[in-house]
């Protein structure tokens, strides 16, 4: 028998991760002492929702919680790009690391003024690695053109095409690109050619279309994804629950030890 993959999933999820994600970091590495094999983490960076990085801290003191995020260069960027896309303005980091101290330990304010990574999804894979969370796990990304291209077709997806001098993430859908200004309003874009180094997977089609490059035999869900996460397209996979942890969508940001 091959060796275990242990796989989960997770876009971006703020500059310091939410605490779910930890909790699947902690779950893979405890399913590898048992069964042995090596842990993936399917890094969803083609994911274009701001909203995702948004990092809720808490202050030291008061116990006041605070929500940050990145900014952005302008609206369309913001808005539609993907996240692997998304340009971090000069000085946003200096100014966030300014107001760091009054909610995380001083190792993680030094280890956040270290990270040089001018990409949103960048800077936080690397902030997530200097907090120890990735040693020994292997990284894949969505918003790789290998891997996109070693990946399985799909009938539903997103298309990165460009738009008014930025790259966006555009539904393609009914043969037309669509970008989705919210509610029931969308913008139609022009017609363009595109391969699939330029294709990443709907909510839906997502699971088949990693599983088809990682070929991982367990995946650990969080309790969103178990709610549309389509077990018939892998039913080669063992589902597994990640771990409990409180405050889940908070920032994870324990002093080190």
């Amino acid at each position: 028998m091959s060796a275990p993959v242990i796989c989960f999933g997770q876009q971006p999820c703020g500059f310091f991760p939410r605490r779910f994600l930890a909790a699947k970091v902690f779950t893979a590495r405890r399913i590898q002492a048992e069964l042995g094999g090596e842990i993936v983490f399917f890094f969803h960076d083609s994911d274009h929702d701001p909203r995702e990085t948004q990092t809720t801290l808490r202050h030291r003191t008061t116990g006041e919680a605070r929500v940050l995020n990145f900014t952005f260069e302008n609206k369309i960027q913001r808005k539609f790009s993907p996240l692997y896309l998304k340009r971090i303005p000069a000085g946003w980091r200096e100014n966030t690391a300014r107001q760091l101290p009054a909610y995380v330990d001083s190792a993680w304010v030094d280890a956040f003024r270290g990270v040089g990574a001018p990409l949103v999804a960048d800077f936080c894979l690397e902030m997530y690695a200097r907090m120890g969370l990735l040693e020994g796990v292997r990284v894949v990304r969505s918003g790789d053109p290998a891997f996109r291209r070693a990946a399985c077709d799909i009938a539903e997806f997103f298309v990165d095409v460009p738009f008014e001098g930025e790259v966006v993430r555009a539904r393609f859908a009914d043969g037309a690109l669509q970008l989705h200004e919210g509610g029931d309003s969308f913008v139609s874009l022009p017609a363009v050619p595109f391969d699939k180094s330029q294709v990443s997977p709907a909510r839906d089609s997502r699971l088949r279309w990693m599983q088809s490059v990682v070929h991982c035999t367990h995946y650990i869900a969080g309790a969103g994804e178990q709610a549309y996460l389509r077990r018939e397209d892998a039913p080669e996979i063992t589902f597994l629950n990640r771990d409990t942890i409180h405050r889940s969508d908070e920032a994870y940001c324990e002093a080190p030890s």
